[in-house]
């Protein structure tokens, strides 16, 4: 039986892209499939295409949530049917209805409990800015008061399509993010990191 005798490649012929890509063509003109690319791009896109959701909603735009599950929307189609029951599999938070004084502490203490990277979606007017709660004395004026905001999604409550736009705006910027080296992320420095920088 004959062994296959491997040629070893040298360390100096990979410190540039000049060189990777003129082995990648050589390799491609004598019939093999190579495709060089950047290991973000594929971890973001299988990131992107895979947003598990978490299951909460207050009011009438968790019905419209719930109409993206079914047959005729089908949000499947675009990976983020998975939707989860526990803030600890979740990748993304759709705040769907009015958020009340009273139920702020506890959507700060299920987003605080998603692994990051984690995402934000204000779903309807109630949780964009208040919707027609805003001058109440017990509605929270926006989510973005407690929570970093990643899409915002108007209407009241909003249409299928629309959920679909803003999830598809979500899923555009995890596509740019940079997974290795860090995650863009809004979240305001606690003042005590703040001194210690002067």
């Amino acid at each position: 039986m004959k062994k296959p005798k491997i040629k070893s490649i040298p360390y100096e012929e990979f410190t540039d892209n000049e060189t990777l890509e003129k082995l990648v063509k050589e390799l491609n003109a004598g019939g093999s499939n190579v495709i060089l690319g950047v290991l973000d791009d594929l971890v973001n896109w299988g990131r992107s295409n895979s947003l598990w959701p978490l299951t909460f909603a207050t009011s009438c735009c968790g019905i419209e949530f719930m109409a993206l599950g079914a047959a005729r929307y089908d949000m499947a189609r675009f990976g983020f049917e998975v939707a989860r029951a526990s803030p600890r599999q979740a990748d993304m938070i759709m705040v769907c209805g009015t958020i009340t004084s009273k139920m702020a502490p506890v959507l700060k203490r299920l987003y605080d409990q998603m692994p990051d990277p984690k995402y934000v979606v204000a779903v309807g007017g109630c949780a964009v800015s208040g919707g027609p709660f805003k001058k109440s004395y017990h509605v929270v004026n926006g989510v973005d008061k407690i929570l970093p905001v990643d899409v915002y999604i108007p209407g009241c409550p909003p249409r299928p399509e629309a959920f679909y736009y803003g999830m598809m705006q979500l899923q555009r910027k995890v596509k740019i993010e940079k997974f290795f080296g860090g995650t863009n992320r809004k979240e305001k420095k606690p003042d005590y990191m703040k001194e210690e920088e002067k």
